[in-house]
Order: structure tokens, then sequence, then C-alpha cells
């Protein structure tokens, strides 16, 4: 059976305390929580204060939207940011980081109505795009027969070309042709006057499918109208077929275009510094101006957060072993992660149309890679009790998560503490009273023998407190114990002695009366009372004999004799006294000297055979032998019979405890004979037991006595 002491049940209930980090990690997680709520606020109110700055300023907005009721994807052109300029080499390598951007016009963009044409026979790849002060555009023209503008010819139009359609920052339309002589550098023509235009200049490179565009013009070209068309000729062909972004023949049906608002982002700059990244966008969901990048905005909760070099030695150990530790739980916010990639020219999401509606919103999403979570908050920008725009604000949870780690790191470090704190003093405060209890039990088992003996005394303790009280407790009934027990010890030998002159009154008188004759029935409770008074007698000399061994034993001065000759002696006298009675006996040839007194030694022979003969079964033989086993002389006395029941072999050598059938109590006896054996023994220094045979027919007794070998 699993038992546990003290200190291992201190070290269990020790291990509730593991239950400190699960409550700080919850603690912490909800403090997350409301870390994320502020952080949703906080970013609220970011995009409320950039939208007030904006607030009820038309002329920020009438150029770039014009207040437009529809927005068509292709038609209405959007200049999205460059982040470098663009070569112009015709290669579109330049171009290649803004692919998905691409445009892609087919049938569906042709002026003229033709079934069976085919995407080989004329279609293209355009998007616009601004660095700086420069509009970029770009053509990936798929064209199965290239028609260069003969040299000789004054004629623009009756080739392949390209067709521009802007409309002026004054309001003026204005129209233009790019017609190539052949690969290389291009210039564009006014359409009425014929003349050069040398500010939008370009590059023309013929490809295995087609041709090439890069067109480069300044911005102050530019009002809020643009359209191109490409017009392809075909070698003996009367009409040319025409594919246009917008219908370039009706002005009222050219398309807009939206150029990032260079004024709208000197205001983004002041808000540059807030930790967010930041969108306005119109109420088509065109961004018309763009701040921060989404990598390094954590808000304003990581400010300071960030990781100081280790200089103590308790820093470089928590770096080094348990930030390792806690980051098997925790994760690391990541700044290298996937967002996915805006539409600039349509920007989505639920929170932007909430915000276009006129209601403020928020949301959250998690990254394609699963890395970071973005928050989003979008706030309405007002012109005249009508929603012009939204102000959209990102963010990612980084911050606060390096936050929450923090946290938790100082929460682990102090509950690590408190844990290896808390466990070391229940150890030892555990072993304290535990090595109280073992010394108190110690002392206990000290002053009382395996007989139940009072021997000594118990020091108590002084301590106020519970084992204290238990040590004096068990002092004072160790105490009260020590005398009752002293008192039933001298108690045969004052019965011995108070018995002795009436049983020699009573003895003496029946003697006297035996003289006397007597009838038939005197003489009968004549020689009854003779028999008790014999009886009393013998009880009366058992005693005696038992109290005279204790004091010999007492004083005795032990001498040196050879067990082995001791055994035989009276092993040879009870051969004759018991004639009648079988003996089997086994002694060893060879000498055993001990130390002790050898009358004791043939009394506590005497006590076992004289058990052996009233106990063993008629006709079998009492067993006696002595042999040597290392340094001890092993005398073993068995005999047939009745086997000792189950519970008594501890305790039968004790004082007055006796197994004797209710025939056999008729004999006078007080179970002192197997006691005086344990005392002989114990004087010897050895040890004496009773056990059953194996075949449960009988009873061995075993004494074990130290020899001498030199």
């Amino acid at each position: 059976m699993l038992r546990f002491g003290l200190r291992s049940k201190f070290i269990l209930l020790s291990c509730f305390l593991f239950l400190l980090p699960w409550l700080g990690y919850e603690y912490v997680w909800e403090m997350e929580k409301f870390l994320r709520q502020g952080q949703e606020k906080t970013l609220v109110g970011t995009t409320r204060a950039l939208a007030t700055a904006l607030h009820e300023r038309p002329a920020l907005f009438d150029s770039q939207t014009n207040f437009l009721d529809q927005v068509i994807k292709g038609r209405d052109l959007y200049a999205y940011n460059l982040s470098n300029p663009i070569q112009l080499d015709g290669k579109l390598s330049d171009w290649q980081p803004y692919q998905s951007l691409f445009w892609h016009y087919d049938e569906r963009y042709l002026q003229t109505n033709k079934p069976d044409h085919q995407l080989e026979d004329l279609s293209f790849e355009h998007m616009v795009g601004k660095y700086e002060n420069f509009l970029y555009a770009v053509f990936k023209v798929t064209d199965d027969s290239v028609v260069y503008r003969a040299k000789n010819t004054l004629s623009l139009t009756r080739n392949d070309h390209l067709q521009i359609m802007l409309k002026t920052p004054d309001g003026e339309f204005k129209r233009y042709i790019v017609a190539a002589r052949k690969d290389g550098w291009i210039n564009a023509f006014d359409a009425q006057s014929k003349a050069p235009i040398t500010k939008i200049q370009g590059y023309f490179v013929s490809t295995e499918t087609g041709y090439n565009i890069e067109l480069r013009f300044p911005l102050t070209m530019l009002g809020n109208k643009l359209g191109f068309a490409i017009e392809d000729w075909d070698q003996g062909k009367l009409e040319p077929q025409t594919m246009s972004t917008s219908n370039l023949q009706n002005l009222n049906d050219i398309g807009s275009v939206l150029v990032p608002s260079p004024e709208i982002n000197r205001i983004l700059k002041g808000m540059g510094h807030s930790g967010s990244r930041i969108w306005v966008v119109d109420n088509h969901h065109r961004v018309l101006a763009h701040s921060g990048s989404i990598h390094h905005a954590d808000g304003v909760w990581a400010d300071g957060l960030n990781e100081q070099p280790a200089k103590t030695w308790w820093q470089r150990f928590e770096k080094n072993y348990l930030h390792p530790l806690y980051y098997k739980v925790l994760t690391r916010p990541e700044n290298e992660f996937l967002d996915t990639l805006h539409d600039v020219a349509a920007m989505q999401g639920t929170h932007i149309g909430k915000a276009l509606s006129g209601t403020p919103a928020s949301s959250w999403r998690l990254t394609p890679d699963n890395k970071a979570v973005i928050l989003s908050a979008a706030y309405p920008i007002w012109i005249q009790d009508k929603v012009i725009g939204a102000v959209v604000a990102e963010e990612t949870t980084n911050g606060v998560r390096t936050l929450r780690n923090k946290s938790l790191e100082k929460l682990f470090n102090v509950i690590l503490a408190v844990m290896l704190i808390g466990t070391v003093t229940l150890f030892f405060f555990a072993s304290r009273i535990s090595s109280r209890i073992r010394r108190l039990r110690d002392t206990a088992e000290q002053a009382i023998d395996a007989q139940g003996r009072v021997t000594g005394t118990i020091n108590y303790s002084d301590s106020n407190d519970e084992i204290g009280d238990l040590s004096r407790s068990f002092a004072n009934i160790v105490s009260r114990l020590g005398g009752y027990t002293n008192y039933l010890e001298t108690m045969s030998s004052r019965l011995s002695h108070e018995l002795r002159t009436p049983v020699a009154v009573v003895r003496s008188s029946l003697e006297n009366l035996q003289i006397q004759p007597q009838s038939e029935l005197s003489q009968k409770y004549l020689d009854r009372a003779s028999e008790g008074v014999e009886r009393l007698g013998k009880i009366i000399t058992t005693m005696s004999e038992a109290t005279r061994l204790e004091q010999s034993i007492q004083s005795n001065e032990p001498e040196p004799f050879d067990l082995q000759k001791v055994i035989i002696g009276c092993m040879q006298g009870y051969q004759l006294t018991y004639p009648q009675q079988q003996f089997s006996l086994n002694i060893c040839s060879q000498p055993l000297l001990m130390s002790g007194a050898p009358e004791f030694i043939a009394q506590l022979l005497d006590k076992l055979i004289n058990n052996a003969l009233e106990f063993s079964v008629e006709d079998s033989a009492i067993s006696v032998s002595l042999e040597q086993h290392d340094n001890e002389a092993l005398l073993c006395v068995s005999n047939l019979g009745p086997f000792l029941p189950e519970g008594l072999t501890e305790h039968i050598f004790d004082s007055m405890v006796s197994v004797r059938s209710q025939q056999l109590q008729q004999q006078p006896h007080l179970g002192l004979g197997l006691y005086i054996v344990r005392l002989v023994c114990e004087y010897h220094k050895g040890t004496v037991s009773a056990a059953n045979n194996q075949h449960a027919d009988g009873v061995t007794f075993t004494v074990r006595l130290p020899i001498n070998n030199n």
C-alpha cells in the first residue's frame, strides 16, 4: 500500500501552486481582450481626428471624384502610386510588381461590334501610375499584324496608333496621337495641329504577339478626365478596329482618372508617426491618399517595448533560459507577414461600406499566412451633410501581443519565484514537523520496550503548538504507565511474601488434623484441602522464582562457559527424569563458547522442555537441536501437538500469558515459564521465537544466542 509522509503530502499540496501560472495566463488573456478593445477605440479615434481635419473641404475632393454617380473599373482610371520611377524602355520589367493591377481589355471594349473578333486580332493590358509629378501609362498590346507609320507620310492615323484624350486642369479637352515609325523613342502629336508634344514621352517595342508602349507626361497637363484608345490597321483592310478604355468620340463618355491627392497626402504626413497605416478613400472606394506601412503599424501600444540588451546577470539568465521556456507557450509577434494586396482603385471591406453610409465601423482580419491580426477602422468624411469619403486606418495587434508577452514574462517571473519559495518553505516546514514527530516517536519507543514495559521517560517539549502539547501528554501518560507497570511487576513478590504465612498456617493446621482420627467423609474434605494448599504453594513458588530470576539477572556477573556442554548435561538429566518420554537429539560436536550464566541457560531449557512435555502428543518424540550459524548458536526445541493460535506468536513470551486448555489449566500455572525464557535470552543478548511447524502439526521454539569465535 502506497504511504505518504508529511513531506510528500506537503509537496503534493504545493502542486496546487501550479494553478498560479494558469490563473495568471487567464488574467493576462482577459487583459489582452480589454487592450484590443482599447486599441479598437483608439484607432476609431484616430480616424475621427483625421476625418475632422477633412470635413467641409470640398476643394480637396472636387477635382478628384467630380461627384460621379458611378465608377466603372476599366473605364474610370486610377493612377496607382509607384514606388520607383519607370525606365522607358518598353521591356515592362519595372511594371512587374504591379502585374496584378493590369486591366485586360478585350472585345467588350471595341467601339464597333465585330462578332468574329479574336483576342489575337486586337486586345491589350493597361494601367496608369503616378510617381512624383509624372503620370506613367503602359500598354501591352496583342496584335497579329503591326503596321508602322510610313516614313514619308504626314498622316498619323493610317497606321496602328494610340489615341489619348484628356481634360486639362482648365477644363479644355485635348486629343493626342502616338504613332511609331519604328521601335524606339516616341512622342505624341496634337491631333488637330499635328504639332509634336514633347512633354509626352514614350517608348515603343514590338513583340512576338504585338507591341508594348510606355508613356510619361507631367501631371500639370491632366485634369480629371482621361481615356486611351488603340486603333489597329491591318494590311488590305479599309476600316480599322478601335479598342478604347472609354468612348473618346463623346466627351461626356470619357472616363475619369483619379490621381492620389498631394494635398491630402500633406495632411496625412502629420499622422505619419501615429503608428498606423492610413488611407483616405472617396465614395467610390478609390484611395485618394495613403500613409504608413502595415509592417510598422503596431499602434501606440508598442511604444517603449523594444528589446533591451541584457546588462545584469539576471537579465542574461532570463533571456537565455526563462524566455525560451516561456515561449514554448507564448507566441512572438511576427513583423514579417503577408498582407492581402489592396486594390487601391476599389478598396473593399464592411467597415468601409458602413463608413461611406455614415456610420463609423471597425473590423478584424487575419493575414493569409496566419501570422498577424490586422485591425481596420473607418470614419466618414462629411461635406454639407453628404458623405464624400472615408478615413481608413489599420494596425496590427503586434503591439498588444508584445505588451501581453511582456506582462506574462514579468508575471511568470514572480510566479516562479513564489512557487520556488513556497515549495521550499513548505518542504522545510514539513521536514521540521516530521522531524519533531519522528523524535517524539523515537522517544516514545525508547521509553517502552517491545514487551510493553516502561524503561525510560519522555523529554517533553516547551513548544506552545500542538506537537508540544502532544509531547507533554505523552510524557504524562508514560509517567503514569511507569508507576502502574512498577506496581504490577512488584505485585508477584509482594503476593508471594504475604501469602506464605497464611499458607503455612493452613498447611500446619491440616497436618495436625491429619493426626487426629477422621471419618471417611471428613478425610475426603481434608485431602482436598491439602491438595489445594499444595497448589497454592506451587503458585507462590513459581511467582518467587520469576522474581528471584529478575533480581539475579540484574545482579549476576557474566562468565565464559561452553553452551554445548550445558545442553548435553541437561538433556542427559531429562532422559533420566522422564524415561517414558522420547527425545530426538541433534547436538553439534564442537564447543560453543559464550559469556553469561550457565545456570540461567539450564533454567531456560527446563522451561522449554516442560512446555514441550505438557503440549506434546502421546508417544511422540521431542526434538532438540543445537547448531552453529555464523556467530550464533541456534537451539531449537520442537514437539508434535496443538499449534499456536494466529496472532499469539509475538505475545506468548509476555508475563501471565498462557494458551493451555481448560484441562491443563487445572494445574497451577501463571504463564511465567516462557516469560522466564525471554528474560534469559535478553540477558545473553539473544532472541527467542515460536512458530508452527510447516505441516501445522506442532510448534518449534528457536533460541538464538551470540557466541565467541576466538
